[in-house]
């Protein structure tokens, strides 16, 4: 036992916050979703697809946490500031998830389309990931500010946690799709999964605001 790192007790729990944060995130109703669940049920390029997109993820997260971790350096005051935004962000990211689940949608693969080349396939999966803005502010921003609030030897658990949450979504997604997309196509489902998904948040903004509070 003398070889484990001191702090290797903390590493799985800032693993799974990681986790958790990436899955609350990344499971929701949106275009680049849809348009994994429809390659997988066209069984079109699935493995590039998912690929791109998980990675895409991984990149853009493991910059955010080391990038706000630079950038906030010795700036304790920044860095409070900033855990309590994304604390608050968090909290009302649940508060919209629970008002969703009085209102659920469903996420179905667009019908028919022609078949795609992979190179078309994957500059449409470039298209849906990297132009929309949403995917910067919860990836750089927020999953940033938060990994960044860890502590060096344990960001990279952090990182890792969100980045697996990405790739475990888009697997699911192509992979599974035709067993998912009837699923996915009930509101019920939806609503069972905002609810955990709002609840989630709310955990994670308490937790984030001790966090902060700790510091003062």
């Amino acid at each position: 036992m003398d070889s484990i790192p001191p702090h290797a007790a903390a590493v799985w729990p800032v693993f799974f916050q990681g986790l958790v944060l990436g899955l609350g995130l990344i499971v929701a109703i949106g275009a680049q979703n849809a348009f994994v669940l429809r390659q997988g049920l066209r069984r079109e390029h699935i493995g590039s697809v998912v690929l791109f997109c998980a990675v895409a993820d991984a990149a853009l997260i493991t910059a955010g946490v080391f990038g706000m971790s630079q950038a906030l350096g010795d700036r304790p005051q920044l860095a409070r500031a900033l855990a309590l935004a994304g604390a608050a962000f968090l909290a009302w990211y649940g508060w919209k998830a629970l008002q969703r689940v009085r209102h659920a949608g469903r996420l179905q693969a667009a019908p028919g389309g022609a078949s795609l080349r992979r190179g078309a396939a994957l500059a449409q999966a470039a298209a849906f990931t990297l132009l929309n803005p949403h995917v910067y502010l919860d990836t750089v921003l927020l999953v940033g500010s938060i990994g960044a609030q860890q502590p060096p030897a344990l960001q990279p658990w952090f990182a890792a946690g969100a980045s697996t949450a990405s790739l475990t979504w888009f697997s699911l997604l192509g992979f599974g799709a035709r067993w998912l997309a009837p699923w996915f196509a009930r509101p019920r489902a939806w609503q069972v999964l905002d609810g955990l998904i709002g609840l989630v948040m709310w955990l994670l903004a308490v937790l984030l605001v001790r966090h902060a509070l700790a510091g003062a």
